[in-house]
């Protein structure tokens, strides 16, 4: 077990800020604990005094979902396509439409759908305080001020986007895809309901799932390792473990798991860092568009040298739940697309050092990435 900490400031620093301080496990009642969680936030203040924004996911219908979630007159509800990723640009026009609403700032933003919903709503509730653009704040504590008290409602499970302390933009200016990873990207709040999820389309829900899986595996197979972190990820593991080689990963006690394990794999990546499979999924969503779970189970072909127990373990649950994983034809991606994935997988240098240590660039050369690409 490798368990030297390269760089262990800044990962002390995140286990004592990786914690979301009030989390509501909630079955069948969620959405009324959330809309008493807006009514707290406006207490004290005149009807016409204090708004809040509804993020909602656009599998959704928003408007009778907002209402389900406490929105009242003045509140603004807004529907977040998920077509594509979130992006710096998406992060700063939804900013601009709360601006517009209303000269004051509101006193609760909910994110209700997937990682794309959440992270949107973080982003925006820190930009409506620290002011300037999305790509301003893209890295590690860049973040001087805390954002609009927010509530996280997830409507999938696998994300870990509604307990970890970043909220992920693709750039498409410099190419990178990378979060605002701040102690005020947690959500104040989180109401888990399983109940949510249970309309998730069967494939759908396991590449999400997945996320969570991948997220953890490398974490303890990284080089930035700590107790608190490698808890988190074992447990968060045997419950991926336990739905995914289950009869029905989509019962409610398997939603219920799942809801629990993306919970707990989010607070973990906190106190460490992805590996090698996350850049080369963040390169797909840049440079091919394709969405981060279904991207994550794609890299998964090239990485039998790399997490070999965990490949097979991983192509023998998608095996065992009937679940195809797409392929990108690598063998057939353009000298450009090849050259744009490189660039998009290497700026990730801390994940990457996680992963293969400090010189990772003598191990994982333009060449060498343009081979496990061409697997995909």
């Amino acid at each position: 077990m490798r368990t030297t900490l390269v760089d262990p400031i800044p990962i002390v620093g995140a286990i004592t800020q990786s914690l979301v301080p009030d989390v509501v496990i909630s079955p069948g009642n969620g959405s009324s604990q959330v809309a008493d969680k807006v009514r707290q936030a406006r207490m004290g203040l005149r009807p016409a005094e204090g708004f809040a924004v509804f993020f909602v996911d656009d599998f959704f219908e928003a408007a009778s979902r907002g209402v389900d979630l406490g929105a009242d007159g003045p509140d603004l509800i807004i529907s977040v396509p998920t077509e594509h990723e979130p992006s710096t640009t998406s992060a700063d026009s939804f900013t601009a439409q709360v601006r517009d609403h209303s000269r004051t700032l509101p006193v609760a933003i909910v994110g209700f759908g997937g990682g794309i919903t959440m992270d949107t709503a973080k982003a925006v509730s820190n930009l409506l305080t620290n002011g300037g653009t999305a790509d301003r704040y893209q890295g590690w504590d860049l973040l001087p001020m805390p954002g609009v008290h927010k509530i996280g409602v997830p409507t999938i499970s696998g994300t870990g986007a509604e307990s970890s302390r970043t909220c992920v933009l693709s750039n498409a200016r410099t190419g990178a895809k990378l979060g605002m990873n701040s102690k005020f990207s947690l959500f104040n709040s989180i109401v888990l309901d399983p109940t949510f999820s249970e309309s998730v389309p069967r494939d759908q829900y396991f590449y999400t799932g997945m996320d969570t899986y991948m997220h953890c595996i490398e974490s303890l197979g990284g080089r930035f390792r700590n107790v608190f972190a490698d808890a988190l990820s074992r447990e968060s593991l045997r419950l991926v473990r336990s739905v995914f080689n289950s009869d029905d990963m989509m019962s409610f006690e398997s939603r219920m798991d799942l809801m629990t394990a993306s919970c707990l794999g989010g607070m973990a990546i906190a106190g460490s860092y992805v590996g090698l499979i996350h850049p080369m999924s963040a390169a797909l969503s840049i440079v091919l568009g394709t969405h981060h779970g279904v991207a994550n189970c794609i890299a998964m072909r090239a990485m039998k040298d790399y997490y070999p127990t965990e490949y097979e373990e991983f192509w023998a649950m998608a095996d065992r739940q009937g679940v195809e994983i797409p392929t990108v034809n690598g063998a057939s991606l353009t000298q450009s697309e090849l050259d744009g994935l490189v660039a998009s997988t290497l700026v990730h240098e801390r994940p990457l050092s996680n992963a293969l240590g400090l010189d990772f660039g003598r191990r994982l050369g333009s060449g060498r990435l343009m081979e496990l690409f061409a697997l995909l």
